[in-house]
């Protein structure tokens, strides 16, 4: 057998009708494309992603760098490392970190992060602490608190 041999079965292949040429042939006059309107016309496909003159997706939607977080929650950080100046068993506060002089601009709940060591056993009550941060607390012999409860964290089957 060769490749020129190959031929297809007897039946599969149909020729292609012959549209626009008269009634009798089956799709004559406007050749199945309707009577008027947009799609009837010669020339007839509308480009990609046209939606009839409406504003089309690609054009609605925000270009570059994604989207906007609508709710985003703003933070006031702070490493651990940063914490060693601070007196041992102190508690620590998004306050009295504003009275030690080791934050100086309140933009929002305290949250602690992991970078750094930390030398000093302090108890913390923040908005947030990181796994990394809390490991380093515990591991100095203090304790993190995390003050507040997350809204998205809560539980929406109980209203």
């Amino acid at each position: 057998m060769r490749l020129t041999d190959v031929k297809p079965q007897k039946g599969s292949q149909q020729r292609g009708r012959r549209i626009g040429r008269g009634i009798a042939a089956g799709q004559g006059a406007s050749g199945g494309f309707g009577m008027r309107g947009q799609k009837s016309r010669s020339g007839r496909p509308t480009r990609p992603g046209f939606e009839g003159g409406q504003t089309p997706l690609y054009r609605r939607l925000p270009k570059l760098k994604g989207f906007e977080i609508i709710n985003q929650k703003h933070y006031t950080v702070i490493n651990v490392g940063a914490l060693n100046d601070m007196p041992a068993k102190s508690e620590v506060t998004l306050a009295s970190l504003m009275e030690a002089g080791i934050i100086t601009q309140d933009d929002g709940p305290l949250k602690v992060l992991g970078d750094g060591e930390l030398k000093v056993a302090l108890n913390i009550k923040a908005a947030g602490c990181t796994a990394s941060a809390k490991q380093k607390i515990e591991a100095a012999g203090g304790s993190c608190e995390v003050t507040t409860k997350k809204v998205w964290m809560r539980d929406r089957s109980k209203k």
